[in-house]
């Protein structure tokens, strides 16, 4: 059965909300955190809610007491008052292009808005600001690495 719009904006609301829920779906099916989309000047954005249950990944699960170190070690991370967490879902880049001298290094002094590391999702480059001024004491990832959403990227002190 053929769908006649009662007006352009009507079937435009229709498409987009066809769009938010094909994505919302893909979020379901792939176990995605978050994923974000451009197409026609339209920039759409689905983000389920990060809640503590047993289908999330352990470094999001309270430590249990017979828990090894290193999961502890990363929720102590993300739990460190400097801590800068991954705004988003993608692959971690130190540096603008590869061969390139890395954003920041230990010990480098950071102003807030300063570019910290990029994160690649969707084929896009998202450059990841400094919240604020500090110097920079842990690098908590691997150049390349894929990160989830809230994973502890840096610390600043």
């Amino acid at each position: 059965m053929a769908r006649q719009p009662a007006d352009k904006s009507s079937s435009s609301k229709n498409d987009d909300s066809a769009l938010i829920r094909e994505l919302a779906l893909l979020l379901d099916e792939t176990s995605l955190t978050e994923i974000e989309i451009e197409r026609a000047g339209l920039r759409v954005r689905v983000a389920r809610n990060i809640s503590v249950t047993a289908s999330m990944p352990a470094n999001f699960m309270p430590a249990a007491p017979a828990a090894a170190a290193q999961p502890a070690a990363v929720t102590d991370m993300a739990m460190h008052p400097g801590v800068v967490p991954s705004p988003m879902v993608g692959t971690v880049y130190w540096a603008p292009e590869p061969g390139a001298k890395p954003f920041i290094e230990v010990g480098t002094k950071v102003s807030a808005g300063q570019t910290l590391v990029i994160i690649e999702a969707m084929k896009t480059m998202n450059q990841i600001p400094s919240p604020r001024a500090g110097t920079v004491t842990q690098i908590l990832v691997e150049d390349g690495q894929p990160v989830e959403f809230g994973e502890p990227l840096v610390i600043i002190e």
